[in-house]
């Protein structure tokens, strides 16, 4: 953990007792700012996510995410490379050293393609689908839920291998919910955590008595997939022209036909937005699907029967 921190001449920062040279602004959302630094020790680009805290829950949350991405070693999940929390008189902001895919977001891909009048193709799909699951399928051995799934929370890597970002959201894959309070305090959380047209038909309206499991994640990866498909998410005009999500998710997701996506993706896209979360499978069937879907490797002959 990266304790050594400081300011030193103009757009410099040091970490670990490595330097970094502020390169640019990368973006910023309501407590936190993404830059764009260069590692004056190794010539490396590197994101630096500087969050805001105000209060010591602010700190501890800023922790628990650095936390949660040292549980993974994984290739479809995002590493930290250094953390550390920086005060600034009655404040503190906690600083996350990450990767810098200069690539973007899987977000950024489909928007480029659909500038263009494209799409991604269904092989591109199908890899990308499976690498998102392996992601979570790991993410689900540890007992976690990502619960804020999207296209903007996933990386490419130059390669075009997807890398799961944003962990500050995940929690215990398994909530065992018992009484109203409890119920009113997780949906008032996944309010402000899970983005509203990913978020899980589950978690608009907690049950008094239920439990809530890494499902959610299903439900946001088949919202993940049909972006993929068509350009946008399931619910996104129905956020943006003001209607409800929550009445909307309700209601079994009526799928566009469309000549580029064959049955099998569709069966695999409408069984992951299954309603009842009891009826939605988990990643390792999803899993086990995918694969027997990949396109054959270069190379490799297929025996059609």
């Amino acid at each position: 953990m990266g304790h050594a921190l400081c300011v030193c001449s103009r757009g410099t920062v040091i970490i670990d007792n490595k330097r970094y040279l502020f390169i640019q602004k990368l973006g910023e959302g309501g407590f936190s700012y993404v830059d764009l630094v260069e590692g004056l020790h190794d010539g490396h680009f590197y994101a630096l996510k500087r969050i805001l805290c105000h209060e010591q829950q602010d700190r501890e949350e800023a922790q628990r995410e650095a936390d949660m991405h040292r549980l993974f070693h994984h290739p479809n999940i995002l590493r930290l490379v250094a953390y550390c929390l920086r005060e600034r008189g009655a404040k503190h902001e906690a600083w996350l050293l990450l990767p810098f895919f200069k690539r973007g977001t899987l977000w950024n891909e489909i928007e480029r393609l659909k500038d263009k009048g494209n799409f991604l193709t269904e092989d591109q799909i199908l890899q990308l689908l499976l690498g998102i699951c392996r992601g979570l399928e790991a993410i689900h051995a540890k007992g976690y839920a990502h619960r804020d799934l999207k296209p903007t929370n996933i990386l490419l890597g130059d390669e075009g291998q997807p890398v799961l970002m944003d962990l500050g959201s995940m929690n215990q894959a398994c909530i065992h919910v018992e009484g109203s309070h409890q119920a009113l305090t997780l949906q008032d959380w996944a309010a402000q955590r899970c983005t509203i047209s990913y978020r899980a038909p589950e978690l608009f309206s907690v049950q008094s008595h239920c439990v809530i499991d890494e499902r959610t994640d299903v439900w946001s990866l088949g919202c993940v997939l049909y972006a993929m498909m068509f350009g946008e998410g399931p619910y996104d005009m129905v956020f943006q022209k003001g209607d409800s999500v929550a009445l909307a998710v309700q209601n079994q997701l009526s799928i566009p036909q469309s000549p580029r996506h064959s049955s099998a993706v569709r069966q695999l896209l409408a069984s992951m937005m299954t309603v009842d979360p009891q009826q939605r499978p988990h990643i390792p069937l999803l899993l086990s699907q995918l694969e027997a879907l990949q396109p054959p490797a270069p190379g490799q002959h297929t025996t059609q029967i």
